[in-house]
């Protein structure tokens, strides 16, 4: 097996591929002849460096047709990719060059400091430069077992340090599963996932899951702003969009939600969506957000599913074929039923995923939190981002997250650090009527005890809320 093979090779040369728009504006459509060709013309550059099967490719490149032609030159040669975001600063680097121990780089001409910066010493091919797509014959594909390494991909970082994640061919053509299950790609769709290039869902969505349905992908490098996010969807005519929650919520709070015709299908996934911004969605943009749930060591695990009712709040079922459960409240996955599972993890035992997760009587699931996110007060088990969602209606709550604060009496309570929306000012006054607001919203005794403002919240470069850092100190 090889993906650009079966895939990309396999495509009706003409048939379209990405539609790519820069940061100066310029708006490409590129073919599936095209991707083949420079793809496999970057892998020949490649291997004239001396990069061969199993070695590790780092590539350093924005939300541009450059990175997916360097992704799959890897696959190609059956090099490991090892996509980063641009992001990451030297250290950054340095920290997963010393771990994933890359062959070469492949990074913008932007980005090309950073990586001379770490002191990497081996080749670096600097892109846009059509000199590289010249230099050597395309490579043919190689041969690839299920378990050949592909993908290096690492963890952003939410409960520790960063560390990294290698999957094996088979994750690419596990995507199937999610791809129709729960993204819900069709023959002839344009789809665009936003993640960053860097991340897991980059990894499997951004081009990886459209183009195993027949579809096409649009990459995007500008930076998120709501308005133009809203003016591409209706410019390009998206039929499928995934974003992660917080720009769901950023778009919904900061942004003049509209009906978006071509849009049919909306998907979510890196932390909770809260239910009030689902709603939010079918009612102005007219299309329901399913919420999904995966980690980077497994690739997607749940979704809500396409065709029953969407339950707001929910990350849905098990993808067909997964096997997963409820153990002591923590969600747990037989990873001999996952196909994309890390090569270089246990098959033969469950995966503690680490999550709290309630599960309802119609097998649908309820994240609560890290399993070190729930916070304990009086005997009570609240998971933050039932807290969370409730302060996020108030209106003058942009974003906002819930932790354990040590109480002598209740051993802990909840804590709320929140950001206003632009003209709100942080007062005593506005502190107690979110917390009313929350009584009234919720069950009184998850109301937070505590509230602090914030002019941001701590995260990670993925867009997670690092929790366990607002635990430990209080935020401005």
């Amino acid at each position: 097996m090889n993906f650009t093979h079966d895939v990309v090779d396999a495509a009706d040369p003409a048939r379209l591929a990405l539609v790519a728009l820069s940061r100066d504006g310029e708006r490409r459509e590129i073919a599936f002849g095209e991707v083949a060709e420079r793809s496999a013309r970057l892998a020949g550059a490649l291997a004239a460096r001396g990069v061969r099967r199993g070695d590790v490719v780092m590539t350093l490149i924005g939300n541009r047709p450059e990175w997916v032609f360097a992704m799959l030159a890897c696959w190609r040669l059956g090099a490991v990719a090892l996509p980063c975001t641009e992001q990451l600063r030297p250290a950054d680097l340095r920290a997963r060059m010393d771990r994933a121990e890359p062959r070469a780089v492949v990074a913008h001409e932007r980005d090309r400091h950073l990586a001379v910066e770490t002191g990497f010493d081996g080749p670096l091919l600097v892109v846009p430069d059509d000199r590289l797509f010249e230099e050597a014959g395309p490579a043919p594909a190689a041969e690839l077992g299920p378990e050949d390494p592909v993908v290096v991909v690492f963890t952003s970082g939410t409960s520790g340090e960063p560390k990294p994640i290698r999957h094996a061919a088979r994750y690419l053509y596990g995507q199937h599963v999610q791809a129709e299950h729960w993204y819900g790609a069709r023959p002839g769709d344009l789809c665009w996932c936003t993640a960053a290039s860097g991340w897991s869902l980059s990894a499997r969505n951004a081009f990886v899951a459209a183009w195993l349905r027949g579809a096409a992908a649009l990459l995007h490098e500008g930076r998120f702003d709501p308005d133009e996010r809203l003016e591409l969807l209706g410019r390009e005519g998206v039929n499928v969009l995934c974003m992660s929650p917080t720009e769901y919520r950023a778009i919904a709070k900061r942004a003049e939600l509209r009906l978006l015709p071509a849009l049919r299908h909306a998907v979510a996934a890196g932390e909770p969506l809260n239910p009030g911004v689902v709603h939010d969605w079918r009612e102005a943009a007219g299309v329901w957000v399913h919420d999904g749930y995966g980690q980077t060591e497994t690739g997607h695990l749940t979704g809500m599913p396409i065709g029953p009712p969407v339950r707001p709040g929910s990350m849905g079922r098990p993808l067909p074929g997964f096997r997963a459960w409820i153990d002591s409240g923590e969600l747990v996955v037989d990873p001999a039923t996952v196909p994309t599972f890390f090569v270089d993890g246990p098959r033969d035992r469950p995966w503690r995923t680490g999550d709290r997760v309630r599960e309802d009587e119609d097998g649908y699931l309820w994240f609560e939190g890290r399993t070190d996110d729930v916070i304990i007060s009086a005997g009570y088990r609240i998971g933050p981002f039932e807290v969370e969602s409730a302060l996020i209606s108030h209106p003058a709550v942009a974003e906002a997250a819930a932790v354990a604060a040590p109480d002598d009496v209740r051993g802990q309570v909840v804590r709320a650090v929140v950001v206003l929306r632009p003209g709100r000012e942080p007062s005593e006054a506005l502190a107690k009527e979110i917390q009313e607001h929350v009584k009234t919203t919720t069950a009184p005794y998850k109301y937070p005890r505590l509230v602090d403002f914030a002019s941001e919240l701590p995260k990670t470069p993925s867009g997670k809320i690092r929790r366990a850092l607002l635990r430990t100190e209080r935020v401005q």
